[in-house]
């Protein structure tokens, strides 16, 4: 007897980089909210698969012990997993009666899984009922910006998203790029010469620039 195996299809959509990030509406441990409340200030918003599991509770503490330095750079925090608000709300008490910890930032309720759904979320290789590890960087007119994502088994570095939100806000002001690791303070990259000629002149004079610090004619930094 021949037996045929029918395997499910999940249509999952992944939202791209610099494009609109989807919009939202959800209710959340700090009341409703939406991606219109956060209009003129960057957005982290962060999935974890499940409340009350060590890894997403470290997780939870390192984003709470940086909320006043995201803070100063503009940006809120938003957390999301499939779980009530009840379970959020009791998570959250908990972490701060076992671990000293307050979770300043909101947490959404989202069992229908609408909000993980719009943003890639649900990976159904890792699980099917629960957001993997996500992170999304949306800046102040509502741009997805940055995307990452990380397995249900790893914790993430918090300190490393700070990193990344300071460098595309310093790449924003000053029409630059970053080197790899940079930190504030640190020599920027010089976008190189679009044309021919332009690459000519970078190497007749712009090695010469007191501004730049070049090593070829692609390759040129400068301190800000």
């Amino acid at each position: 007897m021949e037996t045929t195996v029918q395997t499910q299809t999940f249509a999952t959509t992944l939202p791209r980089l610099n494009e609109p990030a989807p919009q939202f509406k959800a209710k959340t441990t700090h009341g409703e909210r939406s991606l219109a409340d956060y209009k003129g200030r960057w957005l982290i918003l962060f999935s974890h698969p499940a409340d009350f599991t060590p890894v997403c509770t470290t997780e939870f503490i390192a984003f709470a012990r940086h909320y006043e330095q995201f803070k100063a750079k503009n940006c809120d925090l938003l957390g999301l997993s499939i779980d009530s608000n009840y379970a959020h709300i009791a998570w959250v008490r908990n972490i701060k009666e076992k671990f000293g910890v307050e979770i300043p930032f909101p947490i959404i309720e989202d069992l229908n899984m609408k909000v993980a759904h719009a943003y890639g979320m649900i990976h159904p290789g890792a699980d099917d009922t629960s957001a993997v590890r996500s992170v999304f960087f949306i800046d102040p007119e509502g741009m997805l910006r940055a995307m990452v994502y990380y397995p249900m088994s790893n914790g993430r570095s918090i300190p490393e998203f700070l990193r990344l939100l300071e460098a595309m806000q310093t790449s924003d002001a000053n029409a630059c790029a970053t080197p790899e690791g940079w930190r504030p303070g640190e020599p920027v990259i010089v976008p190189p010469p679009a044309t021919a000629d332009g690459a000519e002149h970078r190497i007749e004079a712009g090695y010469e620039c007191v501004d730049y610090e070049c090593v070829d004619w692609y390759f040129c930094k400068k301190t800000l």
